[in-house]
């Protein structure tokens, strides 16, 4: 018998199977580092990144509670001497605010849809299709994820003002949706579903449009999840983007950004109504998270595997 062979013992009934010397040895290790010390370090170690994360969150949102003198104060002061509603209030209230809000929500779903069908199709063919020039393509498209968004910035505007698109929806929505990141995330994921799944289906008659539609988009949610938010996110905060496309004053496409913008000025900042805009401004991407947290860690660790 092999030194590290596990010894099998029978009870009558069933069959008892010793741990090997070198899985217990692994076992008492885990233990001897997961003892009450260990654990103790590890709480308190998160404690202090969760405080540090938290903590400019808890600032902006406080803060929002200040008059625009306190909140550049010196010393620093946490919390205001009195607090002050009215900035939330004024902020909630204000009709460009909502609007801001409902543009910003209803263009961010509407390009994380887009994001996802173009992404997904294109991650398809490049992890399952065959056709010419294929590894070509695939290094061109790769290549694009080196370029910076601002190196293309100037280009990407006087192809879209040659193409009528200045003021529209189309032009907020359309040029960012095909990503080479989000492409290449969801390829990793496509390319650790068994191929046997789709043999059965091609035997089965099935074309790959049905493949794809019947087989990867369902398999698909934790990697969509992921991809979904970040273009969520993305479309969320834009601000350098739309200032350069919309330019009609008071256009009904302003976005949250945008909106927030207006409380700097050369003169004087806002930053009471900055900081509560703020506060509200980030209060549904915080939501976001929360609800599809446990999407998002499993797409992040399933697709980093393959």
């Amino acid at each position: 018998m092999a030194a590290n062979a596990p010894i099998v013992l029978t009870d009558g009934t069933r069959e008892l199977t010793s741990p090997t010397p070198a899985a217990a040895h692994r076992r008492r290790r885990s233990a001897r580092a997961t003892g009450p010390g260990g654990t103790v370090l590890r709480y308190v170690f998160s404690a202090l990144i969760f405080l540090a994360a938290l903590f400019p969150l808890a600032w902006m949102a406080i803060s929002g509670f200040k008059a625009r003198n306190e909140v550049v104060s010196s010393p620093f002061q946490f919390f205001p001497d009195v607090w002050q509603p009215q900035n939330y209030v004024e902020i909630a209230s204000d009709p460009q605010f909502l609007r801001a809000v409902g543009v910003s929500f209803g263009g961010a779903l509407l390009f994380a849809a887009l994001s996802l069908t173009v992404n997904s199709m294109a991650a398809y063919a490049f992890a399952r299709l065959e056709f010419a020039f294929k590894r070509t393509i695939w290094v061109a498209v790769l290549m694009t994820m080196f370029i910076p968004g601002m190196a293309i910035l100037l280009t990407s505007y006087i192809v879209v003002t040659r193409m009528g698109m200045l003021n529209t929806l189309a032009v907020l929505v359309v040029p960012g949706a095909a990503a080479a990141v989000h492409i290449f995330f969801i390829r990793q994921f496509y390319l650790g579903i068994p191929t046997s799944i789709e043999e059965a289906a091609l035997i089965d008659g099935a074309d790959r449009w049905r493949i794809f539609t019947a087989i990867f988009l369902p398999m698909s949610k934790p990697v969509f999840v992921v991809v979904g938010i970040t273009s969520f996110l993305a479309f969320w905060n834009a601000y350098v983007w739309p200032i350069m496309t919309i330019t009609e004053p008071d256009s009904a496409l302003t976005q949250i950004q945008q909106y927030l913008a207006t409380f700097r000025s050369e003169r004087r900042i806002e930053y009471g109504l900055l900081l509560a805009g703020s506060t509200l401004a980030a209060t549904p991407v915080i939501v976001l998270f929360l609800i599809f947290q446990r999407y998002i860690i499993s797409g992040i660790r399933i697709s980093g595997i393959k």
